[in-house]
């Protein structure tokens, strides 16, 4: 099997004919770009994010995030859109009795666990730490059936502490199989920040019971690095840009006035000492010396250009999270209804596949888990005869600005036979099946209270 992996030995034939040389001005070094590229490397992806570099960039980045506004606002607001008030699952078995079950109470255990905010911390710390971690733990102090749970991991306790104890096929406390999938994970028992004693004993945690969830950007990577790296300098500057322009008018400010001559040097001017301090009092009329005119110095500060420069790089920040300005802003004055839409939709397309890949690398694998549990126990006995449950996860819906075409465009769609009470329950986050459940209800209800106009009061024969 797979024999055609292997390298039989194989003959090159070059073709025949004139060599092209085709040359790029990219390739190229020169006295102009040397500098430039002087950081360019052919480190492989894991060698380039070392446990140094890293941890480094680790540094920087929560510093940043807890000293500037911005940078905490757009992780925050990054993490609330992405998991919002929580995912919610829906089983597609079709036994419909088995899915509101396992449906309410895997719902019941994620209210327990808290899931929505560690799924939310999680986010964040993906995104200023470059990784999360989650293992898999029993807790016997939950008010429910099952007593999985999940314990957020920081980065730094992921780790190699003895290398000479951890194999060759390792890279930074993740211990890889023939195949290159994740065996082992070295967690060290204390954060190696940690004030006072610190150990380096570690736990091996099989990697059935860890959750890592990072973006890989290049072809074999383990490790994750920030994803607001590009963003940390501009972050620099423009914290550096705004304390010299404070720095400046506090400068112009602190001067109350000068005395200034027009006269040349060893003019009719009175002669007075350079720098001196001439002491003036409010509300008062004064003499100035012979020739000496009261001048005030003028704060130029902010200068014209300082909200643009803040625009301009808060734009080139946001643009490596896929953030459009407006949103990193918070604040849309400048966008008129069809801009400021269409760079949402953008923002919403990101959004969409950052869930995708949780409900694939980190949702699937709790449920998985969760499932595991459930069977072992005598209520859920049922679902050992289920090999597979088939299943999607929903997110808050996004709200559109306007509700009334909105309203409107999806009468049409459904009237039209373009899409489904499943498809347009879904973009608002909703189980279509448990909203027309409860619209039942409520008819029934008003129907029985008399609150149903005539031609519907017959919904009492509705099943």
């Amino acid at each position: 099997m797979f024999s055609w992996f292997k390298n039989k030995g194989c003959k090159v034939v070059h073709p025949a004919g004139r060599i092209l040389r085709a040359r790029f001005d990219a390739a190229q070094t020169t006295a102009d770009n040397a500098r430039h590229w002087a950081n360019a490397d052919s480190l492989s992806a894991d060698a380039a994010a070392s446990a140094d570099v890293r941890s480094k960039l680790r540094e920087r980045s929560r510093y940043e995030i807890a000293n500037n506004s911005y940078a905490k606002g757009i992780i925050l607001t990054i993490a609330n859109d992405c998991i919002g008030t929580g995912p919610r699952l829906q089983l597609l078995t079709d036994s419909p009795e088995i899915n509101r079950r396992i449906e309410t109470e895997f719902s019941r255990w994620a209210d327990s666990t808290n899931l929505a905010e560690k799924l939310r911390t999680m986010r964040m710390a993906k995104a200023g730490d470059g990784e999360a971690f989650g293992m898999l733990v029993a807790n016997m102090q939950l008010r429910c059936s099952v007593k999985l749970d999940l314990q957020l991991v920081e980065a730094e306790r992921v780790t190699s502490p003895q290398l000479t104890l951890i194999a060759n096929n390792s890279v930074d406390g993740i211990e890889f199989d023939a195949y290159g999938n994740p065996n082992i994970y070295y967690v060290l028992r204390q954060h190696p920040g940690d004030s006072g004693y610190f150990s380096m004993d570690c736990d091996r945690i099989s990697a059935a019971a860890m959750i890592h969830w990072f973006r890989i950007d290049r072809p074999g990577q383990h490790r994750g690095v920030p994803e607001i790296t590009p963003a940390l300098p501009l972050f620099a500057q423009l914290r550096r840009y705004t304390l010299a322009v404070l720095g400046a008018a506090e400068t112009a400010a602190d001067f109350a006035a000068v005395l200034y001559t027009d006269s040349p040097a060893n003019g009719e001017a009175a002669n007075l000492e350079p720098m001196d301090i001439v002491g003036l009092e409010k509300r008062m009329a004064t003499t100035l010396p012979d020739g000496w005119k009261l001048g005030q110095i003028e704060a130029q500060q902010p200068t014209t250009t300082y909200s643009e420069f803040k625009r301009e790089v808060l734009n080139e920040i946001s643009r490596c999270m896929n953030m459009p300005l407006n949103i990193a802003l918070c604040n849309s004055s400048g966008y008129n209804y069809a801009s400021g839409r269409l760079d949402h939709q953008t923002y919403y397309k990101s959004i969409r596949v950052e869930q995708a890949h949780m409900g694939e690398v980190v949702l699937d694998r709790i449920f998985e888990a969760w499932l595991y549990e459930a069977q072992l126990l005598t209520e859920f006995a049922f679902l050992r005869r289920q090999p597979y449950l088939p299943r999607q996860w929903f997110f808050d819906g996004v709200e559109h600005v306007d509700p009334a075409k909105e309203a409107n465009a999806q009468s049409k769609r459904l009237i039209s036979n373009t899409t489904t009470l499943a498809a347009e329950f879904a973009r608002q986050g909703k189980d279509w099946e448990v909203e027309l459940r409860q619209r039942s209800k409520e008819k029934l209800l008003m129907a029985e209270l008399g609150l149903l106009p005539k031609e519907n009061s017959n919904a009492k024969q509705v099943a």
